[in-house]
């Protein structure tokens, strides 16, 4: 981090809870939090499918300057930026939380409500972490704060699935401000029971079998896609994972053929591997690509003379770096001590998130949640209970001002 940083222990987390203003923000979360939640089901209504995240973006674009944020615009990539300046350039700390959803185009997300509960896909992942960014602006403002450091707020597309995190990747490698981050905090998700400290790497695949095809009948030994496909799931759950360090693998979407009764032209996977260890998941990826490519071989095998032998494809669609901000890290002593201050308990944790990126390129880096409970996440039953989340907006407005610092007045 920048030698201009103002906070040098988590012990100044507790030191800002003593001061008016630190107060006055907790003030407004309190008085606002109906509002906020009324604003989460607005973002939540706003369709936000992979590589369609303009018009949600488009409403940060709007917020961000109604808070008062300067420099607010919407990147190259897609992500909305806006920059509360401090007293100085840096420290410059990043608040993300991202846009998009799992969920595809014309899925349903009119918010309902059972009980305290709130239910739409994705209401929880990530509307809850995008309506803390302008709930933790909008406490900044009401209550005058003016940090040493700088804090830019980031709203990022394409943190799910296919998107490779695309946005953040683009924010951490453009010169115009990756060179200027000194540090970087994820908002994703409720709860504030974990922080995301560890990157869990990951490479996903599509792989494509091809092949001629024909009548199921009357072209019977023609290699059949389907079949390959076939093979190669077999081969893979095969892998002996180790328990330690934790692997997994999952076949997560398969497609191919017409009709039961025609032999498919193709064939498509789509594989995700994930591990806590960077060799083992080369160890991972060296046995998927060895076994589509002998699954292949082997439907080949069996063809008849004169077939053409089908055609494999494996193309990358996603690689996600893996790393760690160290635990005796400032900022995640800090993430730790701005928890406590609010009278909860939280543990250090390795997942996938926005964060891989900046770790991955030594910045430091966490994902925390941002308060609440939530559940079926990822599912059209996705929900979330905002209760309790007060505390969290409260812990993110704490360790913000833990890493940038407090102009005294």
């Amino acid at each position: 981090m920048s030698s201009t940083q103002v906070i040098k222990s988590n012990s100044d987390v507790w030191t800002l809870l003593d001061r008016p203003e630190i107060q006055e923000t907790f003030e407004f979360i309190d008085s606002e939090i109906d509002n906020i939640t009324d604003e989460q089901i607005r973002i939540c209504e706003i369709p936000a499918p992979p590589f369609g995240e303009h018009d949600r973006a488009k409403y940060f674009e709007r917020r961000f300057n109604e808070l008062g944020l300067t420099e607010v615009h919407i990147d190259q990539e897609g992500n909305c930026l806006g920059l509360r300046k401090g007293r100085r350039e840096t420290p410059l700390l990043v608040i993300s939380a991202h846009l998009d959803t799992v969920f595809p185009e014309g899925t349903e997300v009119t918010v309902s409500r059972v009980g305290p509960r709130l239910l739409a896909p994705g209401i929880a992942d990530d509307c809850c972490g995008l309506v803390a960014l302008t709930t933790i602006a909008a406490a900044l403002e009401s209550a005058s704060v003016e940090t040493d450091g700088s804090i830019l707020f980031v709203a990022t597309v394409g943190e799910e699935g296919e998107g490779n995190l695309r946005g953040v990747r683009h924010l951490m490698t453009t010169p115009s401000w990756g060179n200027r981050i000194d540090a970087f905090i994820s908002l994703d998700g409720a709860e504030i029971d974990r922080i995301t400290n560890q990157a869990l790497g990951s490479r996903r695949y599509r792989v494509t079998f091809r092949g001629e095809g024909g009548h199921s009948w009357g072209d019977f030994g023609v290699p059949n896609p389907v079949h390959a496909a076939g093979r190669a799931i077999t081969k893979l759950a095969s892998y002996p994972v180790p328990q330690q360090p934790r692997t997994t693998f999952n076949v997560g979407r398969i497609e191919g053929g017409r009709s039961v009764n025609a032999i498919p032209q193709d064939a498509t996977l789509e594989v995700d591997l994930r591990s806590e260890s960077a060799p083992e998941l080369l160890k991972l990826d060296a046995f998927f690509r060895r076994a589509v490519k002998e699954a292949t071989e082997e439907e080949n095998g069996v063809r008849r003379a004169g077939d053409r032998p089908l055609e494999l494809t494996v193309l990358l669609i996603g690689e996600r770096p893996s790393g760690e901000t160290p635990s005796d890290s400032i900022l995640v002593k800090s993430a730790l001590e701005a928890t406590k201050a609010v009278g909860a308990l939280a543990r250090l944790n390795q997942a996938s998130t926005d964060s891989n990126l900046p770790i991955s390129l030594g910045i430091p880096a966490i994902t925390v949640g941002a308060g609440g409970t939530s559940g079926n996440s990822h599912t059209l039953e996705e929900w979330y209970d905002p209760r309790g989340r007060d505390v969290g907006l409260k812990r993110a407005v704490l360790l913000t001002l833990a890493m940038v610092g407090v102009v005294d007045k």
